[in-house]
């Protein structure tokens, strides 16, 4: 398999050399960045197969510099940052990330948690069906949703992860331990909002902006379930 390429996006020399140590250990190549002048330099280089970011870049702010690469791309991005409260964690994933490790961090954590969301936007490259789902069709193999009114939806590899979720088990509840299991290969914490982040953010995308009946409903006290009527399979163009 071709060694893929880790950019470390982060202001502070020290954890920059600790992340790099790190990343190399397991494998991959590692580029670094100090501020958004080089991140965006090294991603217009081309070949970077997932970004690291920092919230706090000095005069930069992260959560803008996440906003700004995932309009421009669909490069997986990971936030290290040292702010980790609950409302941290969500703007984070709210702007695109698709996972947030909270300094000091455990290396190998970190590279448990990178190899499952690269792994997750590693899937794309197997063929799957193109669906249908009440107004749109959806391409789980490059991670788009086309809706009949003409909207279409980019999702993370993370956003895509989750969906095939639930449309390989439409009507079934999925708790949050079973739906974080598969995202990130640990039990949901009750504390830990990143799920109901993720879901809010694929309904945005899923459903219609018409439509006020959710395709993804919440059962209270337990987790969620897809109710989307699966129409059939998207011929080849």
């Amino acid at each position: 398999m071709e060694q893929q390429t880790i950019l470390v996006v982060e202001d502070d020399p020290s954890v920059r050399g600790a992340l790099r140590d790190c990343l190399e250990a397991e494998g991959w190549s590692v580029r670094e960045a100090s501020d958004a002048t080089g991140m965006m330099q090294e991603i217009e280089a081309g070949d970077v197969d997932l970004v690291t970011l920092d919230l706090g870049l000095g005069a930069d702010d992260g959560l803008a510099l996440a906003r700004v690469l995932r309009g421009r791309s669909n490069i997986p991005v990971i936030f290290i940052t040292g702010q980790g409260q609950p409302l941290d964690r969500v703007r984070g994933l709210e702007a695109g990330a698709d996972d947030y490790i909270v300094k000091p961090f455990a290396a190998r954590e970190v590279a448990i948690r990178i190899r499952r969301v690269l792994d997750g936007y590693r899937t794309r490259n197997v063929p799957r069906k193109r669906l249908r789902i009440d107004h749109s069709s959806i391409d789980l193999r490059h991670g788009v949703i086309e809706h009949n009114d003409g909207r279409r939806e980019d999702l993370t590899g993370t956003e895509a992860k989750l969906l095939e979720l639930f449309l390989s088990r439409p009507e079934q509840v999925l708790s949050r331990d079973d739906i974080n299991r598969v995202l990130h290969g640990r039990d949901w914490s009750p504390y830990d909002r990143t799920i109901d982040t993720h879901i809010a953010r694929l309904r945005r995308k899923i459903e219609p902006a018409d439509d006020a009946n959710r395709m993804i409903r919440s059962v209270r006290g337990v987790g969620y379930v897809f109710t989307g009527q699966i129409t059939g399979e998207v011929p080849p163009a």
